[in-house]
């Protein structure tokens, strides 16, 4: 009889799959130039390819957290790496706009499947608080890396092979991830019973669908444009008639006992304040390193490495400091962490350098960010019941997602009108607005600090300890109010 894979390597595979999932949201970033050329974008068209992956992926994980709950996680997992390989191909093999543009679309709707379940799956190899909390550890730490590692990836392959290889890379990388897990990772338990909500999923599809459209467009046509507000106002409407809708289903999608918790919904919330500067992040600073420091993308992608290591160190620090200080203070001091850390970025310089102007504040950012991940990911799974977990990672993904979308909508936008005004020289110019961007993130994170220690204390103790007795994953219990971490 074969020998059951253990939990480590289970883990391994499926953190693999997380990680491939945030590279793929800022590979694209270096190169965007190189792209734009290859397959003659217009200004327009480049934005869409950073924009067509996150639109597909913020509007339909929640639908890919529901279906990996009722056809089973590692089914949707599989084909969801399936369809992610696929994509990547096609965008490797594009020789024109709208074929890149829908594949990065596909590649955006695979990893709406794959989050979810591979994070549900992760969860379930670990029963016990403890093991939870370093199987979150290592979460965090492969989610923030896949963040920097992909402008680093991208910087490498741009200048070494030409842009087609940073897709045909993440293909390669798909495909052993898909390898992994078929081997690897257990069949998890018989999907859970019920009955797909597809009129709530597809409308609350459409409503992050235009919520994240409009958003997205307004970068570049501004927020008074006819669309912007159409597709706003669509949204708006779309969403109040998704809660209407989900009040009378007896399947609904969002269940209403799931955000009964306060932990569930004070870590959705949180998640999507620190998810509206995650993504600016990603994208301020490789713009600052190549239009204003003048590096090319070599450059620009191994300036990533201080960030990325710092954020794995914080994501394996992060269970340890929640069992000293507890988790409020934690989720915290995190935050103030990468506030402080923003705010010295803050202070870039149009004639600076990477070692005077970037590199201490990416070792704060990162230790910041990486430990908040690691907890707020924590509080927004915790204690939900095992035949919603793929939702509840839906969920915490969804938030994290659309809040980014939100923020860098917001933040490219000041960014450009601070720009626009300055009257100055172009790097002056362009400097002046990365730097309000960054000031107005740490202004955003200092507040959530101040939330968050408002929500931690509310809905968990002071300090976490020991589980009265064995618990089945994803068990709510109303006697134990015990820290994942």
């Amino acid at each position: 009889m074969p020998r059951a894979p253990r939990p480590g390597a289970a883990l391994a595979a499926l953190a693999a799959a997380q990680f491939t999932v945030m590279l793929a949201t800022s590979v694209v970033n270096v190169a965007l130039p190189e792209i734009r050329a290859g397959v003659g974008l217009s200004d327009t068209g480049t934005t869409w390819v950073v924009n067509a992956y996150g639109l597909a992926f913020g509007a339909l994980l929640l639908a890919g957290g529901r279906a990996a709950d009722l056809l089973g996680r590692r089914p949707v997992l599989v084909a969801g790496l399936g369809l992610f390989v696929a994509g990547s191909v096609a965008a490797g093999l594009a020789t024109g706009p709208g074929l890149l543009i829908a594949a990065r679309a596909t590649q955006g709707l695979a990893a709406a499947a794959v989050a979810p379940a591979a994070l549900a799956l992760a969860m379930s190899q670990y029963p016990s608080h403890a093991g939870r909390g370093k199987a979150l550890g290592v979460w965090g730490a492969v989610s923030g890396a896949g963040g920097a590692g992909g402008v680093l990836l991208g910087g490498l392959l741009t200048q070494a092979g030409g842009w087609p290889w940073i897709f045909h890379s993440v293909a390669l990388g798909a495909i052993l991830v898909l390898v992994a897990v078929l081997i690897l990772v257990p069949d998890a338990a018989r999907p859970e019973p019920g009955r797909f909500d597809l009129l709530g999923t597809v409308t609350v599809t459409l409503a992050l669908t235009c919520l994240v459209w409009g958003l997205t467009s307004a970068r570049g046509t501004g927020w008074a444009d006819a669309r912007v507000l159409g597709a706003l106002g669509a949204a708006a409407l779309l969403l109040v008639a998704f809660a209407v809708i989900e009040r009378r289903r007896p399947y609904a999608l969002i269940p209403p006992g799931l955000l009964a918790t306060g932990r569930v919904a004070a870590g959705n919330l949180l998640m999507a304040l620190l998810g509206s500067v995650w993504i600016a992040l990603f994208f301020f600073l490789p713009l600052y390193q190549q239009q204003v420091l003048g590096s090319g993308p070599l450059a620009t992608g191994l300036g990533q490495l201080p960030l990325a290591c710092a954020n794995m160190l914080g994501a394996a620090l992060a269970p340890r400091i929640s069992r000293r200080l507890g988790v409020p203070a934690t989720v915290t001091g995190a935050l103030l962490t990468e506030a402080a850390g923003l705010l010295w970025l803050g202070r870039i310089s149009a004639h600076g350098s990477y070692a005077a102007d970037l590199l201490g504040p990416s070792l704060l950012v990162g230790l910041g960010l990486s430990v908040a991940f690691v907890q707020l990911t924590a509080l927004a799974v915790d204690g939900v019941p095992r035949q919603d977990a793929g939702l509840a990672g839906g969920l915490v993904n969804t938030t994290r997602q659309v809040g980014g979308a939100i923020g860098l909508a917001a933040l490219a936008t000041l960014a450009g009108s601070v720009t626009a005004h300055a009257h100055q020289p172009a790097p002056e110019a362009l400097t002046s607005g990365y730097r309000t961007a960054f000031l107005v993130s740490a202004a955003v994170l200092a507040a959530t600090a101040l939330l968050a220690l408002l929500l931690t204390r509310r809905t968990w103790p002071a300090r976490p300890v020991e589980a009265p007795g064995p618990a089945e994953p994803w068990q709510d219990r109303a006697s134990d109010r015990t820290s994942v971490v």
